[in-house]
């Protein structure tokens, strides 16, 4: 392509379009006695006090909305005081009481596991199966489980001791993708495929699939799908609503993280990066 910069336009009205104008009054020149601005630290963070709706939840009780709930209704002292004014500050070693049980906020950790098979989420003491938290050795108190997962669900399970994420990605708002691969009776139909991808209604709710697709290489009953629902109990449903039995459903990624290096029922922490996209998610 030629340029044409550098050549001389006879279209009057073309050479205007290109002139720079001088705004009226001409251009402002900065003064030569004018001096930059200061620059004002800011003032050190004082790392002694703490609201305390965020001790309590930093002590794994609960969230923040929710512990203000608790410090409105008296069910929180102070060194031997009951507290019920929103946004108190105190001082990191204060003595918080909850419900009469003296607390104290701890390390906060986050857990990426890889479930197996006959372990469950559920803390009901009826429950005849293991529980993915024996699974977990070496890990500090307050630590639970993102979501649930029945005893035939595996694949990746989060697990964290912060109440404030816990509560974000448990929500119904919540908007991290998650990857399961299903593995069904029969082979999935093409048509009952596309059924899925436009979106089904299961419960009488509208559940919106980002992607679905056959699993390459793998027979037409293996089949990967993408959401962003946190319960696993509607995968099951939008299948066996078309007549498919479910074998099996394994999460294989949950937002950017997958099992790589994770062998089934093994578990590490995750990397400070891999928190901070969790939380922004």
């Amino acid at each position: 392509m030629q340029n044409n910069r550098g050549q001389k336009s006879n279209d009057k009205s073309s050479s205007k379009k290109g002139k720079f104008t001088t705004p009226k009054g001409g251009f402002k020149t900065p003064s030569k006695s004018s001096k930059p601005k200061p620059v004002v630290a800011a003032a050190p963070k004082d790392t002694t006090k703490i609201r305390l709706n965020k001790y309590i939840a930093n002590a794994g009780i609960c969230a923040r909305r929710e512990a203000d709930i608790y410090i409105q209704s008296g069910n929180v002292k102070v060194n031997g005081k009951v507290v019920t004014e929103m946004g108190s500050v105190i001082n990191i070693n204060d003595e918080v009481y909850f419900d009469g049980v003296l607390i104290a906020p701890g390390k906060k950790e986050y857990i990426l596991l890889n479930k197996p098979k006959n372990f469950t989420t559920a803390t009901d003491e009826t429950q005849t199966n293991r529980n993915v938290m024996e699974l977990l050795g070496g890990a500090s108190g307050g630590i639970k489980p993102v979501g649930r997962m029945d005893k035939n669900t595996t694949g990746l399970l989060l697990l964290t001791n912060d109440t404030d994420l816990l509560t974000k990605l448990s929500g119904g708002k919540q908007k991290t993708s998650k990857l399961y691969q299903v593995s069904l009776s029969n082979n999935l139909k093409y048509e009952d495929l596309e059924k899925i991808q436009a979106g089904v209604t299961v419960d009488e709710h509208k559940v919106y699939i980002e992607e679905i697709s056959y699993i390459e290489k793998e027979p037409k009953s293996e089949v990967g799908i993408k959401v962003k629902t946190a319960n696993i109990k509607v995968i099951r449903s939008l299948f066996e609503q078309l007549n498919y039995e479910v074998l099996r459903i394994d999460r294989v990624a949950y937002g950017g993280l997958t099992k790589k290096n994770l062998p089934r029922g093994h578990w590490r922490h995750l990397t400070n990066q891999e928190v901070i996209n969790l939380k922004n998610s």
